[in-house]
């Protein structure tokens, strides 16, 4: 395919894909009715559910706003061709390939940091602000902000460079090795995520002995679930926001409550939420999603070894010579529909395992107080109770409320039922 064709298709692909976001989200933003629809009674009072759809409309526009500035200085580089301009630059400047390829992703990263930072201080400060979720103050929010751009250079730098590496000495055989190394750092980073990467942001507690913990240990011994170590994360320290994830393998494995679910719930709601998360680690979701991220990777490093080395895709890009940095970027703007695809069926697949989470906690603990909880939750996040199918579908990675109520199928849930078959 010549350079001018890739150049069309790199336009049309970017175009489309951000068309598309941004009518899902107008489809998601007027499907909400202006009152409170008669099911959720008593998940929240109207007036929760007015300041819900002020909330989402809110970061909808500011969404729109941001995304337009971002399409349109992307758009303007590729259309003008700042991309090859850049590359072409830096290979005067610099002899080697690391000194060009780091240049070039270093000035890039630097200048949507710079871009994005305004937008970040706005939806923290003003728009979480406003709507009684923000407990972060600006210099921890800086903290959190130097902590993830110096982690991502030294993590992303040095799995960039063995990337790079790999491809100039092993050339269109590089993606075998380099899928190695990444499912060795998957595999890590799944193990350790929680000891190594997330205190450098929050501080972890183990859950202290009370009626909580022995509640939680009773349970665990019922369920036959080996408990090693339920933590507490300091998540009221940024946010009112409430959750709990599971995370890990083997003995490292841990569930973490944040302590805001501490202060809002009962403890049969929490035994409940905790057992949902039981539920994941009973049905093998975590090895199951990194089996598949292994083939994703490795199908995807393939398809890429047929275009690193194409020069008309670093012409497409405005280059007058080939450059490995800039036909990476052309390859992840050509796959993006490919990437929607396998997104779509990802977000299915995670709403599966929530199902499956759900049930799990339904038939080990108490269904009520999961379904209680999950209202509550709904209710403090200002959750959006009707979101469009499509919405979801291509966004949702738990399922809306009114579905996971409806599977639960309690007694109060009936009408829930009823709507859904309809």
């Amino acid at each position: 395919m010549d350079a001018q064709t890739l150049y069309y298709a790199i336009l049309c692909f970017v175009g489309l894909q951000f068309l598309f976001n941004h009518y899902l989200g107008w489809l998601n933003l007027t499907h909400k009715p202006s009152q409170m629809p008669p099911w959720a009674t008593g998940i929240m009072e109207e007036e929760q559910y007015q300041k819900g759809l002020r909330y989402q409309q809110e970061y909808y526009y500011f969404g729109l706003f941001q995304e337009l500035l971002y399409f349109g200085i992307q758009f303007s580089l590729l259309f003008w061709g700042g991309f090859g301009y850049l590359a072409d630059f830096l290979a005067t400047q610099f002899s080697g390939w690391e000194a060009q390829v780091f240049s070039f992703f270093g000035i890039i990263m630097l200048f949507s940091t710079l871009l994005g930072l305004p937008f970040s201080l706005y939806g923290t400060f003003v728009i979480e602000e406003k709507y009684g979720f923000n407990k972060t103050n600006l210099r921890t929010f800086l903290f959190d902000k130097l902590k993830g751009m110096l982690l991502g250079i030294v993590i992303g730098g040095a799995l960039g460079y063995v990337f790079f590496l790999l491809i100039f000495t092993l050339k269109a055989h590089f993606w075998i090795y380099f899928w190695a190394v990444s499912a060795l750092f998957s595999l890590v980073i799944n193990v350790f995520y929680t000891a190594w990467i997330l205190p450098l942001f929050n501080k972890l507690t183990p859950l202290p002995e009370g009626e909580l913990r022995t509640a939680i240990e009773n349970y665990s011994h019922s369920v036959k679930f080996p408990l090693h170590n339920i933590f507490v994360i300091d998540g009221s320290k940024r946010s009112t926001k409430a959750n709990a994830f599971f995370s890990g393998l083997g003995k490292r494995k841990k569930v973490v409550l944040y302590d805001t679910l501490l202060e809002k719930y009962t403890i049969d709601e929490l035994v409940a939420i905790f057992a949902h998360e039981v539920g994941h680690y009973q049905k093998k979701h975590i090895p199951i999603n990194l089996v598949i991220g292994l083939l994703q990777s490795a199908a995807t490093l393939y398809l890429l070894s047929w275009f690193l080395f194409t020069p008309e895709l670093s012409a497409a890009l405005g280059a007058k010579q080939w450059a490995i940095h800039l036909n990476l970027m052309a390859f992840g703007m050509l796959f993006s529909p490919i990437s929607f695809i396998i997104n779509l069926g990802e977000n299915y697949l995670s709403r599966v395992f929530e199902f499956q989470a759900d049930a799990y906690a339904k038939a080990t603990a108490n269904g009520e107080a999961l379904a209680t909880a999950l209202k509550k939750l709904s209710t403090d996040n200002l959750s959006n109770l009707t979101p469009h199918p499509w919405y979801v579908a291509f966004h949702y990675s738990h399922p809306p409320l009114a579905q996971r109520l409806a599977a639960l199928r309690l007694p109060e849930s009936s009408n829930l039922v009823t709507h859904y078959a309809s």
